[in-house]
C-alpha cells in the first residue's frame, strides 16, 4: 500500500476517533478525549519528573521551608474538597513543588494531582494565602475537569496528523512517544476559554469550601492584570483572561459566601 493512501486511512482513522470519543466532565460539558484520563495521569507523572529535574538539578525546588509549609497548607485544604467533590481522586498521588524562579509568575496542576508554584507568582503578586488559594484551586479544578487530558488529545491529534502527512515511514513508527511528550505540550498549550471559565468556577467554590474568602479570586486577577501590563509572563500564556473574567468573578461570590461563612465557622 502507498504510504499516500496509509496516511489518508490512518487520518481517517483518527478523525473517526476523534467524533466517536467523548467523555463529560463534572461541569457536565462533553469533551473530545482521545486520551483517556488513566493514560493521562500516567504520562504526567513522567512528565511531571522530566519538568521538574532542571530545577532539582540546580538547587530550586523547595529551598524555603516557611514557604514550603504555607503552600502545602494551602494546598491540602484545597485536595481535601477536590476529593469531597470526585471522590475518586482520593487515589491521587496529590503533592506540589515550590520552583524557585523569581521572575517566574505562574502555577500548574497536572493530571492526577502533580502541582507546581513558582516563587514569583507568590512575589510579584505579594500573594495572601487567599489568593494562593484561588490560584491553586483554578489550578486544581483543570485537573478534576479532565482539562489536562483534554489538552493532551488535541496536542496528540495535531500530532498524529502532522507525522502522518509528513511521514514516509511506517505510521505505528510516528506514534512511538506521543503520549508522553503530549503531557508536557498540554503544560505550554493555552487554555480554551470554556475550560478557564470552568476552573474559575470550581476553583472559587473549592477555595470557598477550604475556608478562603472569594474576594480574592477577583483581587487575583486583578494584580495580575497590572503585572501583566508592564511585563507578559507565562501564566498568561497558557491562561487567556478575558475582559469580562473579574465581572464573573465578581458575579460569583454571593453564590461562595455561604460556603467560605460554614467553613470558617
Amino acid at each position: 500500500m502507498k504510504t499516500t493512501n496509509l496516511s489518508r486511512i490512518t487520518l481517517g482513522i483518527l478523525l473517526l476517533s476523534v467524533i466517536s470519543a467523548c467523555a463529560t466532565n463534572i461541569a457536565g460539558r462533553k469533551q473530545i478525549m482521545l486520551v483517556s484520563e488513566k493514560s493521562a495521569i500516567k504520562a504526567s507523572k513522567q512528565a511531571y519528573i522530566t519538568t521538574l529535574a532542571p530545577f532539582e538539578k540546580e538547587g530550586k525546588l523547595d529551598n524555603n521551608q516557611v514557604l514550603v509549609k504555607r503552600v502545602n497548607h494551602i494546598t491540602n485544604r484545597l485536595i481535601q474538597q477536590a476529593i469531597i467533590l470526585r471522590p475518586k481522586t482520593k487515589s491521587w498521588q496529590w503533592g506540589v513543588k515550590i520552583i524557585d524562579q523569581p521572575e517566574m509568575v505562574n502555577a500548574w496542576c497536572m493530571a492526577g494531582g502533580k502541582m507546581a508554584i513558582y516563587t514569583g507568582l507568590i512575589g510579584k503578586l505579594n500573594a495572601t494565602d487567599d489568593e494562593i488559594a484561588q490560584v491553586m484551586g483554578h489550578e486544581i479544578s483543570h485537573a478534576l475537569a479532565n482539562h489536562s487530558a483534554e489538552r493532551m488529545s488535541v496536542a496528540m491529534a495535531t500530532g498524529v496528523a502532522l507525522q502522518v502527512l509528513q511521514s514516509t515511514t511506517d505510521v505505528d513508527e510516528t506514534q512511538l512517544g506521543l503520549a508522553a511528550a503530549a503531557a508536557q505540550v498540554a503544560l505550554t498549550l493555552p487554555n480554551s476559554r470554556r475550560s478557564e471559565s470552568e476552573a474559575d468556577e470550581i476553583g472559587i467554590e473549592l477555595a470557598a469550601k477550604a475556608g478562603f474568602h472569594p474576594n480574592a479570586a477577583v483581587t487575583l486577577w486583578k494584580k495580575m492584570a497590572k503585572v501583566s501590563e508592564n511585563s507578559g509572563f507565562e501564566f498568561m500564556s497558557t491562561h487567556p483572561s478575558p475582559q469580562n473574567r473579574q465581572d464573573k468573578l465578581n458575579k460569583l461570590i454571593p453564590k461562595m459566601m455561604p460556603f467560605y461563612t460554614a467553613a470558617s465557622r
